[in-house]
């Protein structure tokens, strides 16, 4: 049977998850996985609501985030990152799921985002392993 995975991709900075998400399913597919659902949401900060659904729905073994937060004029891509960061993790403990972070920021440029849309892919080998290895 093949693994389940969930995407919940932020439409921020779509230019570069755009292409993380191109990354992650090509990277799915070959290791022998499928994205099952996929859930857009506006930004980063709004992952944690459309984590909690697809986990609550249970039709997923994994749910993958993938997002970009570039540097601005303020610490807000700092905050963004680190409250959205804790409730995903929070949820996939609570869930007993594995929800891995493909969200690469903060402190970073858009150069610096479109040199890391990897992230994307790593996220995506780290909910397999874990899938595989935690049964």
């Amino acid at each position: 049977m093949s693994i389940r995975l969930g995407f919940v991709v932020s439409e921020f900075n779509r230019d570069i998850t755009y292409m993380m998400e191109i990354e992650g399913r090509e990277h799915a597919a070959f290791l022998g996985a499928e994205v099952s659902e996929t859930i857009y949401v506006p930004g980063t900060f709004d992952m944690p609501i459309a984590v909690k659904k697809m986990l609550q729905e249970g039709r997923v073994d994994a749910v993958v985030t993938i997002g970009a937060v570039i540097e601005g004029a303020t610490q807000h891509d700092e905050i963004v990152v680190q409250h959205a960061a804790r409730k995903i993790m929070d949820l996939g403990l609570e869930f007993g799921k594995p929800v891995t972070l493909g969200i690469s920021g903060p402190g970073m440029t858009r150069l610096e985002a479109h040199e890391r849309v990897d992230y994307a892919k790593r996220a995506v080998e780290s909910a397999i392993k874990l899938v595989q290895r935690l049964g």
